[in-house]
């Protein structure tokens, strides 16, 4: 008779990217048992240029990820709008959140703002209101700071239960 293989906690980093603030924040998926462990963000200060506050976003997060190692990284995927600068400057950002975790050798999935919204709130244009309020529910030790980091969390919710589809994904196309 052979044993079954035990099954192992995974600890994630979700990763809300924006230049004023970048949310982060770390859980622990154990089976369908979320564990809350920290969430936060980075702030740079607005008056430095942008390639400062990039490097600050990336110290930031590298700090973040130092200290917590998790093993599996989620990004939100960029909101397309009418101002095309925004969107390029938060692409930018985008661009380190996915830098930071990838320098660590941690795999990043990136998930669209009405999917992880759909998958914490179970209503793809649910308001901030909502999100929070299922995170009291998911996470009740919880205390997300910001708004930020209350998305960073609810990332890092919707990777904990798309991790395997999205890993399978990922092995049928080769990568």
């Amino acid at each position: 008779m052979t044993a079954l293989p035990i099954r192992q906690p995974v600890r994630i980093i979700g990763i809300d990217p924006g230049l004023r603030r970048t949310g982060w924040g770390v859980i622990e998926a154990d089976g369908n048992r979320l564990i809350y462990v920290a969430c936060g963000s980075v702030e740079p200060p607005d008056d430095l240029p942008l390639s400062s506050r990039l490097l600050a976003i990336h110290q930031g997060l590298a700090a973040v990820l130092s200290s917590h190692q998790p093993a599996e990284a989620a990004v939100e995927q960029t909101f397309v709008n009418k101002d095309g600068v925004a969107t390029l400057k938060l692409g930018q950002a985008r661009g380190v959140a996915m830098l930071a975790p990838a320098m660590f050798g941690i795999s990043v999935a990136e998930y669209a703002p009405n999917q992880v919204k759909k998958t914490v709130v179970g209503a793809g244009h649910a308001e901030k209101a909502q999100i929070a309020m299922m995170l009291k529910i998911l996470l009740p030790k919880a205390e997300p700071p910001s708004a930020d980091a209350a998305d960073a969390l609810a990332i890092a919710i919707t990777h904990a239960h798309h991790r395997q589809s999205t890993a399978l994904r990922l092995r049928v196309a080769g990568l």
